[in-house]
């Protein structure tokens, strides 16, 4: 259901006589397909069993001149629901996405809005998918939601007792919103309305970060106690606790198809679970410093891991095993993330400058050298062609992955910049300082 969200719809001419035969035999018909830009991918909508359903081609490797027709005709072989009446209108939305990865970018940003959002410092920003809202967490233990267009306040989510220390939309679907607190607790709230849905409660020392799962069906929780809690968002209870680390646990992170979740921890490990029996699958035992950021890619076949040994490792995301590391930094790595097709991997540092490198080659495609200071954030944007890096050097810098040239600085803030982010389009960003002010660029 969440690929939906994230897909633009477009009704297909895929009803056929031959496909609602087949759908009557086989209790199964499809209603309508998606387009998903990001990765490239189709979803497909069918009916089962008279239960409505959702399943995705992944089209992680399509390349504007792949042969759409024979790109098709394999996928008729492995797909059931891609009948021959469907085959046209799929080649159609091939050539859509390949329409889309042809587009020529040269977007240059500019400062559109400059919001003080709290009187005491920002602990974390945050867009939903479309970038209309975003939200601002601070140490005067609210939440504030902001329309992005107007910069204006739209709710203020009050009720915490401590610092409001980590924060998220519930993306896709973005009608969500949790947010972390040092008082130990997570609170969900309505975008909309603003109105707390569920106070989950059962940590014993402070939030530090939190993360809903794709689906939009659990968030989880990772605390300064050494656990993590999945929590059930439509009946407000826990789950499960994931026990096992011997330090705090500072990131946390669901891959795309929600069943499994990673953690890491200042012991110095990553873990891997099970989210339905929050049974630990695999600990990565490697680096020699603590773990600060982990994610898996979008196929879920691969994790990656950011330290303070100023390395990251790549890891088999079914079995645990190491891969390889990836070394180059001369000073401890404070973020890393994976590109939406899981090919390409970001790493910041505190040395002052960010690495690109293909998964698969596991080569270092390109450097990203030219800030003044650490670099605590990285992000690619939706297309993979573009690198945000935020820093202490009061600047965030927009780059080309292709040839690791700056193509702008984005200028302005007067303190250290700890947060930027890109919407799902890719045409707008926001950044949050230590000088207490988001900045809106488009």
């Amino acid at each position: 259901a969440a690929a939906c969200a994230c897909a633009q719809a477009l009704f297909g001419h895929c009803y056929g006589n031959g496909l609602k035969a087949r759908g009557r035999r086989r209790r199964m018909g499809l209603r309508r397909l998606l387009l998903r830009y990001y990765p490239p991918g189709i979803i497909l909508e069918y009916v089962q069993g008279g239960e409505a359903m959702t399943r995705s081609i992944d089209l992680l490797n399509l390349r504007p001149d792949t042969d759409a027709i024979a790109l098709v005709e394999e996928i008729q072989k492995g797909e059931p629901l891609i009948t021959a009446s469907c085959k046209e209108y799929v080649i159609h939305l091939v050539r859509r996405l390949q329409e889309k990865l042809e587009e020529k970018d040269d977007h240059k940003f500019y400062l559109f809005k400059v919001l003080r959002a709290h009187i005491l410092p920002l602990t974390n920003v945050a867009f939903n998918k479309s970038g209309s809202r975003f939200i601002t967490g601070s140490y005067d233990r609210t939440c504030k939601v902001w329309d992005t267009t107007s910069g204006e306040e739209l709710h203020m989510l009050e009720g915490h007792g401590n610092v409001v220390y980590t924060i998220a939309f519930n993306n896709p679907y973005g009608d969500k919103i949790a947010t972390g607190s040092f008082d130990k607790t997570c609170k969900l709230w309505s975008t909309e309305t603003g109105k707390c849905y569920h106070t989950f409660r059962g940590h014993n020392a402070e939030i530090v970060c939190l993360s809903f799962n794709l689906q939009s069906t659990l968030v989880a929780t990772g605390s300064m106690d050494t656990t993590a809690k999945i929590w059930d968002i439509e009946k407000g209870e826990e789950i499960v606790t994931l026990s096992g680390h011997s330090a705090e646990i500072i990131a946390l992170s669901f891959n795309t198809t929600g069943d499994r979740i990673i953690t890491c921890s200042f012991d110095h490990t990553g873990a891997v679970w099970d989210v339905g029996t929050g049974r630990m699958l695999h600990t990565l035992v490697g680096h020699r410093g603590e773990i600060s950021s982990a994610q898996f890619n979008w196929d879920c076949s691969l994790i990656v891991t950011a330290s303070m040994d100023k390395t990251c490792m790549l890891w088999n995301a079914t079995t645990g095993t190491h891969i390889t590391t990836l070394t180059g930094h001369s000073n401890e790595i404070l973020d890393v993330c994976f590109d939406y097709a899981g090919q390409l991997i970001a790493t910041a540092s505190a040395d002052g400058s960010a690495r690109v490198y293909n998964a698969e080659t596991k080569e270092c495609i390109a450097k990203l050298e030219g800030h003044g200071g650490e670099i605590s954030k990285v992000c690619f944007n939706p297309r993979g062609n573009r690198i945000l890096t935020a820093s202490s050097d009061k600047t965030a810098r927009l780059w080309d992955v292709a040839t690791g040239q700056c193509l702008q600085i984005l200028e302005g803030h007067t303190d250290e910049i700890f947060s930027c982010a890109f919407n799902y389009k890719g045409d707008i960003i926001i950044t949050g300082s230590k000088d207490n002010t988001c900045r809106i660029w488009h």
